[in-house]
């Protein structure tokens, strides 16, 4: 049964282009169901076509009963329906036991933002040294907040991708789609700042595209800019569960609170497909002016 999840994951990798973290999260997904389906006696199951649907809703039942989140849960279940859905497609199994299953609903969270005032407190805590790894770091958190843009979109920029003289950056977003994002004075010339004072001490190879480089002189990964934003977020004293996505939240919920920019214009500014997903951060700022109201308002007790 191992060797049909090892076909899918070459199918993901050398067909579909599926990136890294894809793979691992559908390889430890069909692993354990896998081992669900062999540790339980009963089912007696040897290989994928015996599969029914009577198990998976068994095996649903099996993570909710160990408490897993809903959000778990659901990626579980749309991983082995992408399996069995490519089974059935190679003609390795006849039918898809997942066919008429529904999916576990997940119940949507607003996306948490946090405040104008508590992110100019964390783009200052950059701004109290002159190493070559704050101006970066400067320019990181204001190029961030200034356009929303994802923590993967920026560790991938390139030098050429900034145009300072026309305020602006390319981003290639999910789906290598292309989408231009203006940016305002202040990160502009927090990256210009970087550009002659920063980047040239972290330089090591001069054919290096990557804008923002690690101290060996190289692309600065994913994982270095969450725990470089923790970091300043402990530094000015902030919540704890400030990731490098709350600043893009931020940055969408204060826009349309400022009506800087159109729902349109944020949605063209995320890269979302459906203004639908654009829609949810109105939401948030009608929570956030209920809030203000209140704290301004007190109830009579």
């Amino acid at each position: 049964m191992l060797e049909k999840i090892k076909d899918f994951l070459d199918f993901l990798s050398l067909e579909k282009g599926s990136p890294p973290n894809t793979l691992i999260a559908y390889r430890n997904d069909l692993a354990q169901f896998a081992r669900f389906l062999n540790e339980r006696d009963a089912l007696e199951v040897k290989s994928w076509d015996e599969v029914d649907k009577d198990m998976i809703i068994a095996y649903i039942l099996y993570l909710k009963e160990r408490e897993y989140a809903a959000s778990t849960v659901a990626r579980k279940v749309a991983a082995a329906k992408s399996f069995f859905h490519f089974l059935v497609t190679e003609e390795l199994i006849k039918d898809d036991p997942t066919a008429t299953l529904d999916s576990p609903k997940v119940k949507k969270q607003l996306p948490k933002a946090i405040s104008a005032e508590d992110v100019g407190l964390l783009l200052a805590e950059p701004a109290k040294r002159s190493t070559p790894k704050a101006l970066r770091d400067k320019a990181m958190l204001e190029l961030m907040y200034a356009t929303g843009m994802r923590a993967t979109e920026l560790v991938e920029l390139d030098i050429d991708d900034v145009n300072l003289p026309s305020t602006c950056v390319r981003v290639i977003g999910k789906g290598d789609k292309e989408r231009i994002i203006p940016i305002h004075s202040r990160a502009v010339n927090a990256i210009e700042t970087y550009l002659r004072k920063g980047r040239l001490q972290l330089l090591k190879d001069l054919e290096e595209k990557a804008l923002f480089l690690n101290p060996r002189g190289r692309r600065l990964t994913r994982q270095g800019l969450w725990l470089i934003i923790k970091h300043y977020v402990k530094q000015a004293g902030l919540d704890p569960n400030i990731t490098p996505h709350t600043l893009r939240h931020s940055f969408a919920t204060h826009m349309l609170e400022s009506r800087e920019a159109t729902l349109v214009d944020v949605q063209q500014f995320l890269g979302h497909a459906n203004i639908a997903t654009t829609q949810i951060y109105t939401r948030v700022t009608s929570k956030h002016k209920r809030q203000v109201y209140d704290e301004a308002h007190p109830r009579a007790k």
